[in-house]
């Protein structure tokens, strides 16, 4: 009696071999597949940014070849002048001053808050539950404050008459020092600026640093810690490196924002300031465009300002690509 042995059974499932004999590749015809779902997903931001940024920005870049004043804000045709705005503003001297003056609040501004703001961050890692949420609901207050009405509580704080800091420093040193304007000398208005701007950014910095400080795997710090390697060290040689990404994001965010200020600066000079002493480059392009009816002077001020600020992005996006090729 014959035996019928029985075929291999083959799983559906199972790739089937090429014409080498070897299993087949992915279809290729799935792997060049566009992909549809992400672009539908990003999609409407693209639309919100074409029409909210794209449109006025290319607006903002026409005009600045424009000669556009008030003539024109009531109907009158502009007229086409090149290049003749920007060789304006770049041989005006006073242009030159408002932008140096304002890199150098920024820099101020920024380091103070990135120093601060970390130190905040690694003291929640050490604070308990009670106290670390007790420090977060300040930052949160503190960050929820609009720009103008924090300006205008601290303006109180440093008034001439009644302010706080005055009747402290009175206090302190047994002198009177009512009457003393900080506002009125542009050193001591920049300072009060600089206060006001960190105090705003600080906690932005922190919570994300605070963010970034918790994903830090805690056996790497005990283990360095085992090897005798103090905080300092621990901080440099282990924290650093899982949060540098996060820091130059942070730092890159505060030199855009710190550099085109504008509230805080507008409202000191409002409560006490001499504006032409104290303008920085966002009031400085207020003033032009607003109070001096030169729209196209103002036009081109700020495209010069958002070329600056393309670099600094372009300079964050180039370091962000060297390290993610170096990991």
């Amino acid at each position: 009696m014959a035996t019928l042995s029985a075929s291999p059974s083959v799983s559906p499932s199972a790739t089937p071999p090429d014409s080498a004999g070897g299993p087949a590749g992915p279809d290729p015809r799935r792997a060049r597949r566009f992909p549809w779902a992400p672009l539908a997903l990003l999609t409407p931001a693209f639309i919100m940014i074409a029409v909210f940024v794209g449109w006025p920005l290319v607006q903002l870049v026409i005009m600045s070849f424009q000669k556009f004043g008030r003539e024109q804000i009531f109907g009158a045709p502009p007229e086409f002048i090149g290049l003749g705005n920007y060789l304006d503003v770049l041989a005006d001297p006073e242009f030159w001053t408002v932008l140096v003056r304002s890199i150098a609040l920024c820099v101020v501004s920024v380091v103070a808050t990135m120093v601060l703001g970390v130190l905040i961050a690694v003291l929640m890692t050490r604070l308990g539950a009670v106290m670390r949420t007790a420090l977060s609901v300040a930052l949160l207050l503190a960050w929820a404050m609009p720009a103008l009405t924090a300006t205008i509580v601290w303006g109180w704080i440093f008034d001439t008459e009644y302010g706080l800091v005055n009747w402290v420093l009175t206090q302190l040193t047994g002198q009177s020092w009512a009457g003393h304007s900080w506002l009125s000398n542009p050193v001591s208005f920049y300072a009060v600026a600089a206060i006001i701007i960190t105090w705003g950014a600080i906690p932005f910095v922190a919570f994300s640093a605070y963010a970034g400080l918790t994903q830090v795997p805690g056996e790497v710090l005990e283990a360095a810690s085992l090897d005798g390697a103090g905080g300092f060290a621990r901080f440099r040689l282990i924290v650093m490196p899982y949060i540098r990404s996060i820091l130059l994001v942070l730092l890159v965010l505060q030199v855009i924002w710190d550099l085109r200020v504008f509230a805080q600066i507008y409202a000191l000079q409002s409560i006490g300031g001499v504006r032409a002493d104290t303008n920085t480059i966002g009031v400085y392009i207020y003033s032009v465009s607003m109070a001096s009816g030169d729209l196209g002077g103002g036009g081109a001020i700020s495209v010069i300002l958002v070329a600056i600020l393309l670099l600094i992005s372009g300079y964050w996006i180039r370091t962000m690509l060297r390290q993610e090729k170096e990991s």
